[in-house]
């Protein structure tokens, strides 16, 4: 489903009621795409709780319109508001995994989110690129196709040095701390890129209500069943227990 907001065209999965109340938006990880297991089944777990449930590529990527050089974090936060503005302001939930935590934090000043569900989230900014990305203007990345794509291999980007340019200028965790909603904050013990100190760091920071659960994985959990059902289990947790405030 393409879905022209403002300023993007984005290619969206849309599950539950249209008629909801409530909206929930899963964000991807840096370069994930909307059709990865860990995001559809999010997606759809959150349907059937009653919201309308949305997730997307971010601009420029997989299956969104334009270009690499639109996939910034700046754009990917601008994306998530006119998403909103697209489904009518509703009191929303976002869902963020990796770089997508970071963009749901960002996003969180957005009068209509209610409150955030980070999974694995990345509390500071990119990491730089090597030299060489320095010396040739890019960055090769590359990222799984989703299963259901029937493609063997990895996608190829180019993320263009402005990426993380544009990255310097945003504070996710100063906007998680002055978000006042629910928040619910999973990390993962043998996460390779943030230790569970930091989390925890973060977390004594922040102002009720609030939780804090943690899961024995490492932070790429994207095809994995057994992590995304903990992780599911533990979203539920936190909707039942703060169902008054959702």
């Amino acid at each position: 489903m393409q879905i022209p907001t403002k300023s993007f065209s984005l290619s969206t999965i849309e599950k539950g009621d249209k008629n909801s109340p409530k909206l929930a938006i899963t964000l991807p990880g840096r370069l994930d795409s909307k059709d990865y297991l860990n995001t559809t089944s999010h997606t759809q777990f959150l349907a059937d709780q009653g919201y309308l449930a949305v997730t997307f590529d971010p601009p420029g990527t997989w299956e969104s319109a334009g270009t690499i050089e639109d996939f910034t974090t700046t754009n990917y936060i601008k994306a998530v508001n006119e998403l909103i503005e697209y489904y009518g302001n509703k009191p929303t939930l976002l869902v963020g995994f990796s770089r997508g935590g970071a963009v749901a934090m960002l996003a969180s000043t957005n009068p209509a989110v209610e409150a955030l569900i980070l999974v694995m989230a990345s509390y500071k900014p990119p990491t730089p690129p090597p030299a060489e990305a320095l010396e040739i203007g890019y960055k090769i990345s590359r990222r799984p196709y989703p299963l259901s794509s029937g493609k063997e291999g990895k996608k190829e980007f180019r993320i263009p040095l402005n990426y993380w340019e544009d990255g310097k200028k945003h504070d996710q965790v100063a906007a998680l701390k002055k978000f006042q909603g629910p928040k619910l904050i999973i990390f993962g013990t043998r996460d390779e890129f943030t230790e569970p100190q930091e989390v925890e760091k973060v977390f004594a920071q922040l102002d009720a209500p609030k939780m804090l659960r943690e899961i024995d994985c490492e932070h790429d959990y994207v095809n994995d069943d057994e992590v995304i059902e903990k992780v599911e289990g533990v979203m539920g947790e936190f909707v039942s227990n703060f169902k008054d405030l959702l």
